[in-house]
């Protein structure tokens, strides 16, 4: 089989490629990305001389290009996306471009090129906020996006639904909770913090520290695309959680524990404008429907990233400011 995967360069996509390449190590895989701030080959160095990996720079918007690449895949994944919802606050125009945008020239290319698999990796963000207990976010729950990134990526996934149905293009969507693990780009707050105390500087939590959200690791989640993409029902959205709901309190607390420092590197900072409270998954409907849940142990991952970026510092200080 081959697929092209956007946005493979960055940090969900690239442990993606990683993740199929080494349980599938016949199929091909075309990694399309356009190496903005996030994007990174030093992601890829592990495979750049496979010969089942090929690494095209280009842009999602690219109409031309885009054709060309969809019309010899039989997949699409479609990670590509900027991501970060400060950026998106302080300027949102790169995220209608990419998000929207992007994700519609991809739409148009699978319809008119053999009209292969599609599949679209979405956030929770597009569901908006809950209260600090109770409700999760399920497939039902109606959007109510409360940042620009989250609107784009709401859009995103209307205009995959409405090919779905227009053009019956075979299609399904995954929201997914917060990811962490290796390779996450040090803006994000787990390699931030992580690599903040490794430079001796304290870490900053909006607020109390009381927002909560749900985390699940790349892999865990990588796994659960490839259990949609292989035997999800056409037509229909997935959600992937981690079980693991955290405060950023409790966060920053464990990354400190685990790193040996104190809680005197807390540095508390005004809170974001419209920081949504609360993010939880039900991921009831693909345990379900698919036998996927998640795997990996919050309190261990969360120890084996510590130690990657430790033992990674050549990666990731190229990145830090």
């Amino acid at each position: 089989m081959k697929i092209l995967v956007t946005g493979g360069a960055g940090f969900i996509g690239s442990n993606f490629i990683h993740y199929w390449l080494r349980n599938y190590p016949a199929d091909e895989i075309i990694n399309l990305d356009l190496l903005t701030y996030a994007g990174n080959l030093d992601n890829l160095l592990a495979v750049k001389t496979n010969s089942h990996y090929r690494f095209v720079q280009g842009d999602v918007t690219d109409v031309s290009l885009v054709n060309e690449l969809v019309a010899n895949v039989e997949v699409i994944v479609h990670f590509a996306a900027e991501s970060h919802v400060d950026r998106s606050i302080k300027n949102s125009s790169d995220f209608i471009r990419t998000n929207v945008e992007g994700t519609r020239v991809l739409l148009e290319a699978a319809k008119n090129n053999g009209r292969p698999r599609f599949h679209h990796i979405s956030t929770d963000e597009v569901f908006g906020s809950l209260d600090l207990s109770g409700a999760k976010f399920t497939e039902k729950t109606p959007y109510d996006p409360r940042s620009p990134y989250s609107a784009s990526k709401a859009a995103a996934d209307h205009l995959v639904r409405a090919y779905y149905h227009t053009y019956k293009l075979p299609v399904t969507i995954s929201n997914c909770s917060n990811n962490y693990g290796p390779y996450q780009y040090p803006e994000k707050l787990i390699p931030l913090f992580i690599t903040n105390i490794l430079l001796g500087r304290k870490v900053p939590v909006y607020g109390q520290g009381k927002n909560i959200r749900d985390w699940i690791h790349v892999d865990d989640h990588n796994r659960g695309v490839d259990f949609i993409i292989k035997s999800g029902r056409i037509g229909e959205t997935y959600c992937l959680g981690g079980a693991s709901e955290k405060s950023n309190l409790e966060i920053t607390q464990e990354i400190l524990g685990l790193m040996g420092a104190g809680e005197e590197m807390i540095d508390y900072v005004a809170d974001r404008p419209g920081h949504d409270l609360r993010y939880a998954i039900d991921f009831s409907k693909i345990k379900r429907e698919l036998g996927w849940e998640p795997q990996v142990d919050f309190s261990q991952g969360l120890k084996e990233t510590v130690a990657w970026y430790q033992a990674n510092n050549e990666w990731w200080s190229k990145l830090r400011n």
